[in-house]
């Protein structure tokens, strides 16, 4: 089998490589790809995710069998879509499907039409800022803010006082968030633990992975601003089996075939995040991808082989004999991200200590570039992905700090609670079995 990895961060070198350890033994190019990634993958010659007439014309001279998607902004451009009028098969959602994501409005209004739960909400346009500010005036706080296009991970503000709201819709109507910010969606905030979900799709069957939790807020104790993601764990604790039916059946089996009725089956990784309030589940935001960083994770417990499944799920006849296992162990991810993300910072600091933390823990780059005197260097703002593997996870959080330990590079930011919520959990589950 000949893949093609599209991304540049540490889920697409996670998925490299999950696809270079995977049974079958693909041979593997990436496009743009990063150090880490091209240790496992070949340069496609090109560098633009975005450009469909390239990409097409290296699958056919390269007799490319998959394209596997990492990112959300090739698929909300309609990357899949280029790759399947011409028959190539790639691992990854439609743009109309892939609206899941591109559009916070129309994922809302999806969930309303098919009675999946999540929380209230209302939205409002560029030309609603009063309307929105006399909403806010009746909501209860703290009060989430949505921007309703693609932003990086960093479109969510979760305003504890009505100031902070309306600055909050203000600053998205301004420009802030570019044109992902013309809409806007408020919702109300839910209380409870957050986890993630991904299934597998073929467009009519499905598989889900092991549940892990991510952990959006910045700083310690979940506080500060929302990014990307600083770190995850899998399997998640609060994700009981009981609890797992439960999202597959109100959730996961609604939305994949209102996708089939709204005739946009979904293909690729439907990544579900949901928060857990008093013991129910509520859809927080769909992703029509695959979470980053909870993928190091969740493929660090997987067993089976990686390409063998995404390849048959691209071409409609998923293969669930590819699947020893979806949550072998207890696996913990760091992030270690440059001060002062997901805001500015600074970048082109040389990287040590990843042979190190390498006996501890896989280490994955997320943003990382090679200097001019060829020594590796920061390039982004989440820099680097410290994912172990242990046989429970306080060892698994205990190896993935030993390994992050060794590690280093001017400005290093990284939160020291990782996992430690999960830990609590387990043992309230463990008092009450």
């Amino acid at each position: 089998m000949r893949v093609v990895v599209i991304g540049s961060g540490g889920r697409e070198h996670a998925l490299v490589r999950a696809l270079a350890e995977s049974p079958s033994k693909p041979l593997l190019w990436a496009v743009p790809g990063n150090p880490g990634i091209f240790q496992h993958a070949q340069p496609t010659g090109f560098d633009n995710p975005l450009d469909a007439e390239s990409l097409i014309a290296f699958c056919r001279e390269s007799e490319i069998d998959l394209v596997v998607v990492g990112p959300e902004a090739p698929l909300a451009a309609g990357i899949a879509d280029a790759l399947r009028l011409e028959e190539i098969p790639v691992f990854g959602p439609s743009q109309a499907a892939a609206r899941l994501e591109s559009s916070k409005w129309y994922a809302k209004r999806f969930m309303e039409r098919y009675s999946i739960p999540t929380a209230r909400w209302k939205s409002f346009t560029i030309d609603e800022v009063d309307e929105a500010r006399q909403y806010i005036d009746s909501c209860e706080v703290p009060v989430v803010i949505k921007a309703d296009g693609l932003a990086a991970g960093k479109g969510v503000i979760i305003a504890s006082t009505r100031r902070e709201a309306v600055s909050a819709i203000e600053r998205m109507f301004s420009g802030s968030f570019g044109d992902a910010g013309k809409r806007i969606v408020v919702e109300e905030f839910l209380w409870g633990e957050e986890a993630s979900v991904f299934a597998i799709c073929d467009g009519t069957d499905y598989v889900l992975l092991a549940p892990a939790q991510d952990h959006k807020r910045l700083y310690d104790g979940d506080r500060g601003p929302n990014t990307g993601g600083m770190g995850a764990y899998a399997p998640a604790p609060i994700v009981t089996a009981d609890l797992l039916a439960e999202i597959e059946r109100s959730i996961v089996a609604p939305t994949l075939q209102g996708m089939i009725t709204e005739n946009a089956p979904f293909v690729g990784c439907l990544y579900v995040g949901l928060m857990i309030a008093e013991g129910k589940p509520y859809v927080v935001e769909y992703n029509a991808r695959f979470g980053d960083p909870e993928t190091q994770s969740v493929l660090e417990v997987f067993r089976g082989d990686v390409a063998r499944l995404l390849y048959s799920a691209a071409r409609g006849r998923l293969d669930r004999t590819a699947i020893e296992a979806t949550a072998a162990g207890w696996s913990c991810t760091v992030v270690l991200a440059s001060k002062g993300y997901p805001g500015s910072y600074e970048s082109g600091f040389p990287i040590s200590g990843i042979e190190q933390a390498q006996q501890y823990a896989r280490v994955y780059h997320a943003g990382t570039a090679l200097g001019a005197d060829g020594r590796l260097i920061t390039a982004g703002g989440r820099v680097l992905d410290v994912t172990s593997h242990a046989a429970t996870l306080a060892e698994a959080i205990k190896q993935c700090y030993r390994a992050v330990e060794c590690l280093r590079f001017e400005n290093i930011y990284y939160r020291t609670d990782i996992g430690t919520r999960a830990l609590r959990t387990q043992h309230l589950l463990e008092e009450g079995s």
